[in-house]
C-alpha cells in the first residue's frame, strides 16, 4: 500500500503525521512525501519518510498513485497553504481515486460543520487512526 503526505510551508504537519504514523504502520506499506517546497519535503523526509520529492509535477504524479492520502485541508484548496497550492496541485488530489484523511485548520479560512475544535496534536492523533482504519481495510493487519 502506497501512503502519501503532502505539506507546505516548513512541512511541520506532515513532518508530525509522518512520525505518528510511521511506527504503527504494517509491513507492506509505504510511507512517502511530497512538498510544495523543498523545507517541507525535507522536513517529512528528516521524520522518517522513505521517499519524498517536491514541486507541482511530484505531487500531481504521486497523488494519483497512491492508496491513501494525508495532509492539511489546504492541499485540496486552489491557492490553500498561502499560495502554495496551485489549482492543479488541489485538482490532482481531491480528483485522486484514493482515500483522503485532511487535518482541518481554521488558518486555511475554510470552516467545516461538523468537526470539532480541537488542538492540532489531537486532529493529528484522529488521522492517524483515520488512516490505519484505510490500511485495514486495505487487507493490511494491524500492528
Amino acid at each position: 500500500m502506497r501512503i502519501l503526505i503532502i505539506d507546505g510551508q516548513g512541512g511541520g504537519i506532515g513532518a508530525r503525521l509522518v512520525g505518528l504514523l510511521r511506527p504503527r504502520l504494517p509491513a507492506g506499506c509505504e510511507l512517502l512525501c511530497t512538498g510544495t517546497n523543498s523545507l517541507a519535503t525535507s522536513a517529512m523526509l528528516k521524520a522518517g519518510a522513505a521517499r519524498g520529492a517536491t514541486g507541482e509535477h511530484a505531487i500531481c504524479y504521486n497523488a494519483g498513485h497512491a492508496d491513501l492520502i494525508l495532509g492539511p485541508i489546504g492541499v485540496i484548496l486552489a491557492n490553500g497553504i498561502m499560495g502554495e497550492v496551485s489549482p492543479a496541485v488541489a485538482t490532482a488530489i481531491s480528483g485522486a481515486e484514493c482515500a483522503k484523511v485532511l487535518i482541518p485548520s481554521p488558518t486555511c479560512g475554510t470552516l467545516i460543520a461538523g468537526t470539532e475544535d480541537c488542538r492540532l496534536e489531537e486532529y493529528l492523533r484522529r488521522a492517524v487512526e483515520l488512516a490505519l482504519r484505510e490500511v485495514e481495510k486495505a487487507g493490511y493487519p494491524p500492528l
